[in-house]
């Protein structure tokens, strides 16, 4: 058994044959598409976050607007870029979220990835202190939110407050109890996996890594999610953790799928550069259904996640991306023991 749901990037551009042509048409079908998802059945409904880009960026608006539109899908994030993010902000905007969403939000955070402007961080106002890197100043950023969302007092109240306060120091409200335990950190390499348990945080792997040991990608993603097991238990954490990869599938029912995904059939693995180093990128899949649950059947690390997420093409309207999420789950999933 998987949970199963959606990852948008929210594109939107005024090309031809965009069904998406606005920043508001992006946000606003997102919307539409995470209640179409609860409908079919589908059990999460992420985003990507991505700034300076006509993609979607700030996370939290669209989380609070989709919570009272579903009941129970999943809504999350894949990923927040933590080098722009002030935690202690963001934990209230997180926390208020996920109380609106009645405590079902899933956010997956991140180090980030290539931006579309050198340092944009810098233009939120973040800047890595002296002597680290970037990545250094996400997981700072990480380890602060992380330890104040657990709604534990850290601040000390003011003796003539505005509002009568609680006794001992405050803490960051809203808190939403359960909420750290529902944090996934988005890992490109093994050790980060590794490290990933160690911080408590659930694994989230996408259709890239940023390293390549010449094994098929599905094979290295499952020696990934292996090692953070192994690491997590090593940790000695008292919870089950939760484990995700993305995957682009598609299959073909319809002639207009045949049109658009046809010739995605025969994808493979690609190897590439990526930020000063060899990384690989998953193939897609595509084709006929019994064809498609015979190779998804060899995805070593689908079979050891308990979460996949089917990334969409957002650009081609929420009918058409409903009709692929209805595909997996009514010709797939029952194939191949996901449902």
């Amino acid at each position: 058994m998987k949970n199963i749901g959606f990852l948008s990037f929210g594109h939107w551009s005024e090309g031809p044959h965009s069904m998406v042509r606005t920043g508001a048409d992006a946000l606003l079908q997102s919307i539409e598409l995470a209640v179409a998802a609860e409908e079919l059945g589908a059990d999460g409904a992420y985003f990507r976050v991505h700034h300076f880009a006509q993609q979607l960026a700030s996370p939290f608006p669209l989380l609070a607007a989709a919570g009272p539109r579903t009941s129970r899908i999943e809504l999350g994030t894949a990923v927040i870029d933590m080098r722009y993010e002030n935690p202690l902000y963001m934990a209230e905007d997180a926390g208020a979220a996920d109380l609106i969403a009645g405590g079902r939000l899933q956010l997956g955070i991140s180090r980030g990835s290539p931006e579309q402007v050198i340092d944009g961080f810098r233009y939120f106002g973040y800047v890595p202190p002296e002597g680290t890197s970037d990545a250094d100043m996400a997981r700072e950023h990480t380890r602060v939110f992380l330890d104040v969302i657990t709604g534990k007092g850290f601040a000390r109240p003011n003796p003539r407050p505005m509002f009568p306060n609680p006794p001992g120091l405050l803490r960051i409200e809203p808190h939403s109890p359960g909420l750290r335990d529902r944090i996934w950190w988005g890992a490109g390499t093994r050790a980060t996996a590794e490290w990933t348990a160690e911080q408590g945080m659930n694994l989230m792997s996408s259709t890239l890594l940023t390293e390549d040991t010449g094994v098929p990608f599905h094979q290295l993603q499952a020696e990934q999610i292996q090692r953070f097991r192994d690491a997590w238990k090593a940790a000695g954490h008292e919870r089950e953790p939760r484990v995700s990869v993305s995957r682009s599938i598609f299959p073909i029912v319809t002639d207009l799928d045949r049109q658009l995904f046809g010739r995605e059939r025969g994808s493979t693995d690609q190897v590439g550069f990526l930020d000063g180093g060899n990384a690989r990128f998953g193939r897609s899949y595509a084709g006929e259904p019994d064809e498609l649950a015979d190779e998804l059947a060899e995805d070593e690390a689908i079979a050891a996640a308990d979460t996949l997420l089917l990334t969409v093409p957002n650009q081609l309207g929420v009918e058409y991306n409903a009709h692929v999420l209805e595909s997996v789950l009514t010709h797939l999933a029952p194939k191949l023991g996901w449902r």
